[in-house]
């Protein structure tokens, strides 16, 4: 049987609340999105700042033509 893909979780106030279990988009991960994983939707800090050097070494590219130095201003 397959785990629902709502769960209850607490976050850090310590109220109940209905949060979503997601697969971190980074290691595939369950992770908790919602107000108690403060690095969502990453599981991890590590995570995270793997995902933000992808983007800053510009691993990650938007579809489309680039736009030459001079028009990019």
């Amino acid at each position: 049987m397959l785990p629902s893909p709502l769960s209850s979780a607490t976050s850090d106030q310590g109220s109940e609340s209905q949060a979503l279990s997601i697969a971190c988009p980074r290691c595939a991960r369950d992770t908790v999105y919602g107000p108690g994983n403060r690095f969502r939707p990453f599981c991890s800090e590590r995570c995270k700042l793997n995902d933000l050097g992808d983007w800053a070494s510009e691993r990650y590219r938007l579809p489309g033509d680039e736009v030459p130095p001079e028009e990019a201003s």
